[in-house]
């Protein structure tokens, strides 16, 4: 609700300029059209009533006492304050959330490109455990392969060589 707040609170603001340069009285619409009122854009139209009033520009939203919500008319004729409200809010929260959404994905796609310090001591050490365990093979290999020399038991190239008569 507070984005809504603070877009109406823009928008009045911006009433408030407008108020003091039109100078045009609302009171003068009443009994006429919604659309004649609201070509003022000072101007709230109260469709209970038919009455074209001055928008308390001091006030985000119209007092009650003033028109309900869902008879008060500002801008359009065809929404009522109520649904001008929803509209808002639905919209700024689908705003908020497409916002956030795309700075977590930013975030993320930034975070997995740049691979951090420590994926990268995690790398150089698991290359240095295969280095390591390489060399201990090939030790193990050749220690193996010279008990086989001295036992006489060393493979030879072709075990299924031909016998020679």
């Amino acid at each position: 609700m507070g984005v809504v707040t603070w877009g109406l609170s823009l928008l009045l603001l911006a009433l408030g300029g407008a108020l003091a340069q039109t100078g045009t009285e609302c009171s003068k619409f009443t009994n006429t059209t919604c659309e004649q009122c609201l070509k003022n854009v000072t101007c709230l139209w109260c469709s209970t009533s038919n009455e074209c009033k001055e928008y308390p520009v001091k006030n985000v939203l119209p007092p009650s006492s003033l028109c309900k919500l869902s008879a008060a008319r500002w801008g359009v004729c065809w929404v009522n304050f109520e649904a001008l409200i929803i509209a808002m809010s639905v919209v700024g929260g689908l705003i908020i959330i497409g916002l956030i959404t795309c700075c977590c994905c930013c975030c993320r796609k930034k975070k997995s490109k740049k691979p951090d310090k420590e994926d990268e001591k995690a790398a150089r050490e698991k290359e240095q455990r295969r280095i390591r365990q390489e060399e201990r093979r090939s030790e193990m290999k050749s220690r193996h392969d010279e008990i086989r020399k001295k036992y006489g038991l060393f493979k030879e190239e072709n075990p299924y060589a031909k016998f020679d008569n």
